[in-house]
């Protein structure tokens, strides 16, 4: 119990942290918010433009809500991954890396800390965005089935969770080029998982490798959730997918963690920065 509540105490440490973090780069998360919002305002005009552009009459409001919901969730996922990912070079950045790894805490403890504000700042990150949003477009979310859509969300998580921690050992292990790399993972998920566009318009090739992103499944879910109300039924084995798959890459991500750790300890790579 003692062990239970050592460890609790030390993934709220990581929070702590993660919070102080914010409010130190605060006008960092101010330009990134901005970003954000722009990019979903932006790509949700591009959908309420779409009849004048084309020429030909067309559910104008569909279009906004169906490239809303792929950027917001898209926000959202995306947050979870490089919070989860960076953490290696935020370490080198502060100078605190060979603190946090030589201190007598686990790795889990310190993941735990990590994922647990990553999902609560992607909630309340993705809320301003889609209240900002929805101040400038009128949605009509009547009929969406939004306990499903919550469900597939969290379930959704936790394979991005896996994923981030997978990236994670590219910062450890390539000190000058890591972070660089697991931009280049998020640019690949971004582009393979139908985030603005239907997964069935890419070369057969890419949605092949559109099958093994989490994001596909879990933005599919949520158009159907939203646009159609989709019963929560009939996502079950969308959810189920989603939460077993995550665990398996949480898992695989630890044990490669792990041993990369061990490795960058070993190579003295964890003081070095690029």
């Amino acid at each position: 119990m003692n062990t239970l509540v050592r460890e609790m105490r030390g993934a709220f440490a990581f929070i702590e942290r993660n919070i102080n973090l914010i409010k130190r780069y605060w006008g960092w998360e101010l330009v990134w918010l901005i970003y954000s919002l722009v990019n979903s305002l932006a790509v949700t005009y591009i959908g309420a433009g779409m009849e004048r552009i084309s020429g030909q009459a067309l559910d104008t409001q569909y279009l906004i809500t169906y490239l809303l919901v792929g950027t917001l969730i898209w926000s959202y996922l995306s947050v979870i991954f490089y919070s989860i990912s960076e953490m290696i070079a935020w370490e080198r950045w502060e100078g605190t890396i060979e603190y946090t790894f030589m201190a007598p805490v686990s790795r889990l403890t310190h993941l735990v800390g990590t994922t647990l504000f990553a999902i609560v700042y992607g909630v309340l990150r993705t809320l301003v965005i889609l209240l900002i949003v929805a101040s400038f477009f009128h949605l009509d979310l009547s009929g969406a089935n939004i306990p499903g859509a919550v469900l597939l969300l969290l379930a959704g998580s936790v394979s991005f969770v896996g994923l981030g921690i997978l990236a994670a050992v590219l910062p450890l292990l390539y000190p000058e080029r890591g972070a660089q790399m697991t931009n280049a993972a998020a640019a690949i998920l971004l582009l393979i998982s139908g985030v603005y566009y239907p997964v069935e318009i890419l070369p057969g090739w890419l949605q092949v490798i559109a099958a093994a992103s989490p994001a596909t499944y879990v933005i599919k879910g949520m158009r159907a959730c939203l646009l159609h109300g989709e019963a929560t039924r009939a996502l079950i084995s969308t959810v189920l997918f989603l939460i077993g798959a995550g665990i398996a890459v949480i898992a695989m991500g630890l044990l490669i963690f792990h041993r990369v750790e061990r490795y960058a300890k070993r190579a003295g790579r964890l003081k070095r920065s690029g």
